[in-house]
């Protein structure tokens, strides 16, 4: 019987605790609590002057849900450029269970039509309250996750969610604000976060339309 349930995954984000596995061929399972975490502030979020020109020629098919296991798959998968990642098959059913519960989400780039077309990017995460907890991404194509993730970021702040986890820095990452605050201050965004009900779906399904908006209201904040 599996160790991972979605019941177990779920209280662990609700206490901010989140699974890695070693290695995609492990079958062990480490918890991790860091002190410190890193977070995506959606209020501060910056988009480069050279992703916005991309972003607004759409050079993706941009979906929601439409292929939640390729993209874990994908995310799993080892490249050149990452030899080994640290999702396992148990990480890859148990969270393939939670997107059927309604927890779990990826957005997709796709390029190509109909049955010739094929998922060139994306992302997943859990999605809890008002909190996003980000898991992993990839691309195969330049910018295809970092569109991705601007998407992802539209649709959080459309819908009212106020914590995008991201659980550790990188740079790519800290191009778009990311960054690291002390466990305390994590746990206190993430009690009120939970404590929100937004609908992830909820809201304009027009991917383009969604981001142009976004895009817009930032060229007014800025």
């Amino acid at each position: 019987m599996p160790l991972l349930t979605p019941d177990l995954l779920l209280r662990a984000y609700a206490n901010g605790v989140f699974p890695m596995a070693e290695s995609a061929e492990s079958e062990e399972l480490m918890w991790f609590d860091p002190p410190h975490r890193g977070v995506l502030p959606l209020d501060r979020f910056h988009v480069p002057r050279r992703l916005r020109k991309t972003l607004r020629h759409f050079p993706f098919d941009v979906r929601v849900d439409s292929d939640f296991h390729q993209t874990m798959e994908r995310c799993a998968a080892a490249t050149p450029n990452r030899p080994s990642t640290w999702i396992n098959s148990e990480i890859v059913e148990a969270y393939c269970q939670l997107y059927e519960l309604g927890f779990a989400h990826s957005v997709e780039c796709w390029t190509g039509q109909g049955a010739d077309s094929t998922m060139v990017g994306g992302l997943y995460g859990v999605s809890l309250g008002g909190a996003f907890f980000g898991e992993s991404m990839f691309s195969t194509i330049t910018d295809a996750s970092k569109v991705a993730l601007v998407h992802l970021v539209a649709r959080l702040m459309r819908n009212g969610f106020t914590l995008l986890d991201t659980q550790f820095i990188t740079t790519h990452l800290a191009q778009f604000g990311a960054m690291e605050i002390p466990r305390h201050r994590y746990r206190a965004q993430l009690a009120k976060a939970i404590a929100l009900e937004p609908d992830f779906q909820g809201g304009e399904e027009d991917e383009r339309a969604l981001v142009t908006a976004f895009l817009q209201s930032l060229t007014q904040i800025s």
